[in-house]
């Protein structure tokens, strides 16, 4: 499990930081503009440029009109030569040197010159929002992880962060190895995300879950696996959610439970997980559904070539049984229906599921609700709700299965797994 927990984590990390570079850069230049140079023969105005670099500037911001931002850099450099220059002269001169970077791809002048902009002190608030912004963007798309946080940070605290800046900073903590924090941002994405009426990246769940796999936290696991099942549905996520169960579970009967949950959302991918459950089936008296189950185990090829042997002995016992038990249907369902107690219904349900024979296991399982009895309620609800799902009857399926939380002493792991499949249902 460690080995696919993996994967399961790192490729995608991989991929977004390069579909979030990808993004940002094309974006940048939406996020800073070519400022329009204001003159001021009065030196004491620290809000306008200064007369000794008019000429440059002004040919500066020609150039740029014109995109030739070449032609820019040259004349911004020419008018950093110049002697007496103020420090809004000096921010103007590298904020315009940094579009014009930008433009001509080269982000590493980019950032220097962004950073030198903000450093003179004369940068305006709404200007340190946008040079934050392009920083950011910069440091995602050429993987400096913790200059990305940092600039990340400034803006979750001055408010302008999306969702999608706070996704970079936990993909950025997940990168450098801090789980701890990459965890905790995580959840703030997430808050984000839903804030702005947005349904969570499925990264923001892998991150966490790579780092509960790393650190074998099992317990941890599983809610973010729910939460990635009800965002996905994914089989993958449910087979290890189910795996993490099933090694927990130690009573045959939630076992059982389990296996079920695992079939039904198709998560089941080793043979002898099949042949597993087809055994428990036929120790609970149900052998047409085990079956059933060991013909989809070999259709679906997981039966080893060691094991074929046995298990089609195995698949050929039961069949005998079934047809014992097909032959004797009618007697079986004329006793339940005489019978007082719903048990013999529920087990009728049960036997008429395993033949595919839907409508007739509804009619008995709730004959049997009906009149009360029933050993094992939480299995006559399974069935109730699986039949129905076998009918596409979602509205009824949800129904059964919600019952399932009145059920005296019901496993919690059970409750929790069929609770979680039913809201998978559509």
């Amino acid at each position: 499990m460690t080995h696919s927990m993996r994967d399961i984590g790192r490729r995608p990390a991989k991929s977004l930081m390069g579909n979030l570079g990808l993004a940002v850069m094309l974006g940048l230049l939406c996020l800073v503009s070519v400022p329009r140079p204001a003159w001021s023969a009065d030196k004491e105005k620290e809000q306008q440029i200064s007369r000794v670099i008019a000429k440059e500037m002004q040919a500066a911001y020609k150039a740029a009109q014109t995109k030739q931002w070449s032609d820019v850099v040259k004349n911004l450099d020419e008018a950093l030569t110049k002697s007496g220059l103020t420090p809004f002269d000096q921010k103007s001169i590298y904020y315009m040197r940094g579009v014009a970077d930008v433009n001509l791809k080269d982000s590493k002048s980019a950032q220097v010159d962004f950073e030198k902009a903000v450093a003179t002190g004369a940068a305006s608030a709404e200007e340190k929002v946008t040079i934050n912004r392009a920083l950011f963007s910069i440091a995602a798309s050429s993987g400096q992880y913790q200059k990305t946080i940092d600039y990340g940070k400034e803006m979750v605290d001055n408010g302008t962060a999306t969702p999608e800046i706070v996704l970079a900073i936990t993909q950025s903590y997940y990168l450098l190895k801090d789980c701890k924090n990459a965890i905790l941002w995580s959840d703030k994405a997430v808050a984000a995300a839903r804030k702005a009426g947005e349904a969570p990246k499925e990264n923001l769940f892998l991150f966490k879950l790579q780092c509960y796999s790393d650190a074998g936290d099992n317990a941890s696991m599983v809610p973010v696996l729910e939460d990635l099942i009800r965002l996905t549905g994914k089989a993958s996520y449910w087979n290890t959610l189910l795996r993490i169960e099933r090694q927990e579970e130690r009573d045959d009967h939630n076992t059982l439970m389990v296996y079920r949950v695992m079939l039904d959302t198709g998560s089941m991918t080793a043979g002898t997980d099949y042949i597993e459950m087809a055994q428990l089936l036929g120790d609970a008296a149900l052998p047409g559904e085990a079956e059933t189950v060991l013909e989809k185990a070999f259709a679906a090829n997981l039966i080893k070539d060691d094991q074929k042997e046995r298990t089609t002995r195995l698949m050929n016992s039961f069949k005998t049984r079934a047809d014992a038990d097909k032959k004797g249907q009618a007697q079986f369902d004329a006793e339940a229906t005489k019978n007082p107690a719903g048990e013999l219904d529920v087990k009728l349900g049960e036997v008429y599921f395993g033949s595919a024979e839907y409508p007739n296991a509804v009619t008995a399982i709730n004959r049997g609700l009906g009149k009360g009895g029933i050993k094992h309620l939480d299995e006559a609800y399974v069935y109730l709700g699986r039949s129905q799902v076998a009918l596409k009857d979602t509205a009824d399926a949800k129904k059964a299965f919600g019952s399932l939380k009145s059920v005296p002493n019901i496993s919690p792991r059970v409750l929790m797994l069929w609770e979680l499949y039913a809201e998978t249902l559509h």
